[in-house]
């Protein structure tokens, strides 16, 4: 409701202002210009303290995610290996079945 007031008196004041009688504009040394700069300057400024901002979000707690659920593998009786043999003359691999 406050911000609704302020906006109304602000644009009572802008249509106020222009409807005052101002003399004959002279540029005298830059005055005019100087005096427009400062009103969009001063406009700029009062139009950013005005303006709407969206309210932050609210806080939002996240649940972690529940650990993945643990996978036996139950591994087969016999597997096969590697085995490093020597056959008088060299070294050699062969695959040989191994059971547990």
């Amino acid at each position: 409701m406050n911000r609704i007031i302020v906006g109304a008196l602000a644009a009572a004041l802008t249509v106020g202002s222009s409807l005052a009688v101002a003399p004959q504009a002279k540029a005298e040394g830059g005055q005019i210009a100087a005096g427009v700069a400062g009103g969009l300057l001063g406009g700029m400024l009062l139009g950013g303290a005005l303006a709407a901002r969206p309210a932050p979000p609210p806080p939002v707690y996240y649940v972690p995610a529940p650990p993945p659920e643990r996978v036996y593998v139950e591994e087969p009786a016999c597997r096969m290996i590697r085995e490093r043999y020597w056959d008088g003359y060299d070294w050699h691999f062969r695959r040989v079945e191994v059971c547990n």
